[in-house]
């Protein structure tokens, strides 16, 4: 197995796993072509999770944003189709589809994003489906609900947050009003769909298509810190610093996944009542990761 990233992290998620010596962990930029060709000798299936991925670091910084998200997916691409990989899953996001009116988002609805991380998934979202028309390059794109879990280590996002506030007593800070309205995935989830589409794509189907994969029913922001507290055991409440939707984001979502059902056999079987129990506990279990000081989430 091989990865590929910027650099060393300074707390490893292959370290929390247990497999550092089981992983070929190469640094690099994923806009270099050289270095990422080569490490892709021998590959046959890739997993592109690489991306900038915050909203409000997408917002004000455009730029990298757009060159990490699409220039580093067609420079990957092109690597794969050089190097003769035998199949690509690239995650995409829901946020491609832009703030639909029309609920739940089906993969054949239009891609109508406006802000800036949503217009980076979309266009990558559209490269990596080309690859297979043009060049008939095993690609299948994922566009997935709110991921969560433990090993998250980026505290702006809601759930990491929020559960590392309610573990050191502290008030969690939301952005929003909690009115917000997300579809939430569990990791596991995540990975098993992940590798379903994988599969799919090695026996000859779904090439050159979009899966959704979520629970398709959508939970408010309060929801998920009400339910965070109630597995907890704390009463603690939020401080919440919004009026409605923060600045750049979509308001509502959520997705309806009947193809990869249908496709693959894949179906979500953690709840969030579960997922977050389980969050809950990798957190408890890992007080070295937990910020020192308050964050900011959604």
């Amino acid at each position: 197995m091989v990865v590929f990233d910027r650099g060393e992290p300074a707390i490893s998620g292959l370290a929390f796993q247990g497999i550092e010596s089981e992983v070929d962990d190469v640094s690099g930029d994923l806009r270099d072509f050289s270095p990422l060709s080569k490490a892709l000798k021998g590959v046959e299936a890739v997993f592109h999770l690489a991306a900038q991925t915050i909203v409000g670091t997408a917002n004000s910084s455009p730029l990298p944003t757009f060159e990490t998200n699409i220039q580093g997916t067609w420079t990957l691409l092109e690597a794969c189709r050089q190097g003769d990989v035998e199949r690509v899953v690239f995650a995409s996001s829901d946020k491609a589809y832009g703030p639909h009116k029309q609920l739940p988002y089906t993969e054949d609805a239009a891609l109508q994003p406006i802000f800036p991380y949503d217009v980076s998934k979309a266009a990558a979202d559209l490269i990596a489906r080309s690859y297979w028309h043009t060049y008939e390059l095993p690609v299948a794109v994922t566009r997935f609900a709110n991921i969560y879990g433990g090993g998250d280590l980026n505290f702006s996002r809601l759930i990491p947050e929020a559960v590392t506030a309610v573990l050191d007593g502290r008030r969690p800070v939301i952005r929003s009003d909690g009115s917000p309205e997300r579809d939430f995935l569990y990791v596991e989830d995540v990975a098993a769909a992940y590798i379903a589409i994988a599969n799919t794509l090695a026996g000859g189907k779904g090439a050159g298509e979009a899966f959704n994969a979520g629970w398709g029913k959508p939970n408010s922001v309060r929801e998920v810190l009400e339910l965070i507290c109630e597995v907890a055991g704390s009463d603690i409440e939020p401080d919440i610093r919004g009026t409605g939707n923060p600045d750049g984001e979509i308001d509502r979502q959520y997705l309806e996944s009947t193809k990869i059902r249908e496709l693959t056999g894949w179906q979500p079987r953690i709840d969030l009542r579960a997922g977050l129990s389980r969050t809950l506990e990798w957190y408890r279990e890992h007080p070295e990761v937990r910020p020192a000081e308050q964050g900011s989430a959604d």
